[in-house]
């Protein structure tokens, strides 16, 4: 099957956006990833109004990508830390990084240090067998296993 036949509406990428496809989502997993797991300060680095947040964050934990985890008791309060799937989305949001680094200003807000070896560091995208450095003029997409065929108008 050639992916020109294939059904669009069966996309990974399309299924991904059902969860993180919004500005205040992405803001949000960026504090996470920052290590801010409390309502009041992803508030306050966001600037997302308070109904907004809390809506996102619920969903967020809904769908298993935040956990929401108690820290005070009185009152009741909450901490957001990343989920195992949440911390699987950090290659989006570095890639989102550096593309707003290269084609948003230029300006270099936060820097990846390696702990490992202590270099400052831009991750890339490498093929998992030969190890070579890979970019979108380097690999084709190819109809998968669960592809579906576009019904014929």
């Amino acid at each position: 099957m050639s992916v020109e036949d294939w059904d669009r509406d069966n996309c990974n990428v399309g299924r991904a956006i059902e969860f993180i496809g919004d500005k205040h989502t992405m803001l949000i997993l960026r504090e996470a990833f920052l290590r801010e797991r409390r309502f009041d300060r992803i508030q306050r680095n966001t600037g997302i109004a308070r109904n907004i947040l809390s809506d996102r964050l619920g969903k967020l934990v809904s769908a298993g990508i935040l956990t929401r985890r108690p820290y005070q008791e009185r009152p009741r309060r909450y901490e957001y830390r990343l989920t195992e799937k949440g911390i699987d989305l950090w290659p989006l949001l570095v890639s989102l990084m550096e593309w707003g680094r290269r084609y948003g200003g230029g300006a270099e807000a936060i820097r990846l240090h390696h702990k490992g070896c202590g270099a400052v560091m831009t991750p890339y995208l490498a093929c998992p067998e030969c190890g070579e450095q890979i970019g979108a003029r380097d690999v084709e997409a190819l109809a998968g296993p669960q592809a579906v065929l576009r019904q014929s108008a």
